[in-house]
């Protein structure tokens, strides 16, 4: 990207380094992984949400949808209006939105434990520290974007600060 700075996305550094059919395989296996990322992230949450819940059931006429099938449904439609977004800006308040509920459910998940005493006997091994980093780094990767950063490093006003921004992340 730094050769070039037509070159924005994955597909055009494929074809920048193997031409047409470099930018065809890349622009295939990159939708490929989002599309089953996104369908792994709903499959998640349905198994989750169907543990927390098991007797969830919504009933539409004489169609009845349950357990897992409901949530994977309703997080689809939470979801699906955050890919109509014009611009990735507005998705800030999303991941914003995101990094709160994820600090909070971890602070209800120590109050829990620690001050109304459920789940913490003091038996065994508390946290595993082997393999966090490994597990940390795997998330991030999968999860964090990882696809998209062409378009952040093309987006930055001062490009430069771009290896700043991978480091940080």
């Amino acid at each position: 990207m730094s050769v070039s700075p037509s070159i924005n996305p994955y597909p055009d550094i494929g074809e920048f380094a193997f031409g047409n059919k470099g930018r065809i395989l890349i622009s295939i296996f990159l939708y490929l992984e989002l599309y089953f990322v996104a369908i792994e992230f709903l499959i998640l949450e349905g198994d989750n949400l169907q543990k927390l819940f098991p007797n969830a059931k919504i009933h539409f006429g004489c169609v009845k949808i349950v357990g897992r099938e409901v949530f994977v449904l309703l997080d689809a439609i939470v979801i699906l209006p955050t890919t109509w977004l014009k611009s990735l800006g507005l998705l800030v308040y999303v991941s914003i939105g995101g990094v709160l509920a994820s600090i909070v459910l971890v602070f209800l998940i120590f109050w829990v434990g620690a001050i109304d005493g459920i789940g913490f006997e003091e038996k065994g091994v508390i946290w595993r520290w082997d393999g966090l980093i490994s597990a940390i780094s795997m998330y991030t990767f999968c999860y964090c974007g990882h696809a998209v950063f062409p378009t952040i490093c093309n987006s930055m006003k001062d490009r430069s600060q771009f290896p700043k921004l991978i480091i940080s992340y």
